[in-house]
């Protein structure tokens, strides 16, 4: 977490600031363990006041503010950080605050509670370097079925963790995997190369619609409270879940099995045996 949906709530969440020109960048002080940045805090300023937001956009699960001079700043929520424009859910986890001027919004805030994420200012060459197809695959909502079926169809790995490999189509992760995969019936445990192209075709339909529902939703807000959108709201997705985090609980799709939960490459899957068949 945050994941494709999350980060692409993030994205929206920013657009009062497109037009917007950096004025001033503030690094609060913070006892709590520093974000991964580049270049390094005492330049941003000299790189950033001045230049305008010309767009916000998405690659995988990173959020990149479009500056002029085809320079952008590049965030990564990781586990549990924040793109905001509304007060934060604590002052003491605020990472970088861009205070803006002649934009529909006054600043926006990284907020991290855990420090995991990262930010940097890159060149339009650094983020081909660093996020291209070299690094990333085709992203879930723009992948076609037949690429998606020759990304995974003959791969001797379960198709699970296979979902969550960024070098093969970016942005699904955990959670969504697990929703995903019930929804389509298919045991996560199954080897990508036992499941029929009919079945490839289906399970990329049902990731694009799963995801797409997310993003209308805002969103998964999980019972931690740690996801919010830009204006510090809960999202609604999590409303929606059929698996995750239901381990134990009936089966809402077949009503005559239980959720499970087992670990696959360290990470926690979620699903019904009895309707997720194994092939």
């Amino acid at each position: 977490m945050p994941e494709l949906p999350e980060v692409e709530t993030m994205r929206r969440g920013l657009f009062p600031a497109i037009g917007g020109t950096i004025r001033r960048v503030e690094f609060p002080e913070s006892r709590y363990r520093p974000i991964v940045m580049s270049p390094a805090p005492n330049l941003w300023a000299s790189s950033l006041v001045g230049r305008s937001i010309l767009g916000i956009d998405r690659i995988a699960k990173r959020v990149l503010i479009r500056l002029d001079d085809d320079f952008q700043i590049v965030l990564q929520p990781k586990m549990a950080g924040l793109t905001l424009i509304a007060d934060p859910p604590t002052l003491e986890h605020i990472r970088l605050v861009i205070h803006l001027e002649n934009a529909h919004c006054e600043r926006i805030l990284y907020w991290d509670r855990r420090g995991l994420g990262t930010a940097h200012i890159w060149s339009a060459d650094q983020c081909d370097q660093f996020l291209g197809p070299a690094v990333l695959g085709t992203d879930a909502l723009k992948i076609d079925a037949k690429e998606f079926h020759q990304r995974y169809g003959k791969l001797k790995r379960p198709v699970k963790p296979a979902l969550l490999d960024q070098r093969l189509v970016a942005g699904v992760g955990n959670l969504y995997a697990s929703e995903i995969l019930h929804r389509a019936a298919i045991d996560p445990r199954t080897l990508c190369l036992r499941i029929s192209k009919p079945k490839w075709h289906r399970i990329h339909q049902i990731m694009q619609q799963v995801l797409l529902d997310a993003i209308d939703n805002e969103g998964s807000t999980l019972s931690d409270g740690t996801y919010r959108n830009a204006i510090n709201g809960e999202g609604g997705f999590q409303h929606f879940h059929l698996v995750y985090a239901r381990d134990g609980q009936i089966c809402t799709s077949c009503r005559s099995g239980t959720i499970r939960r087992i670990v696959q490459s360290q990470r926690s899957t979620f699903f019904c045996s009895e309707c997720q068949k194994r092939a």
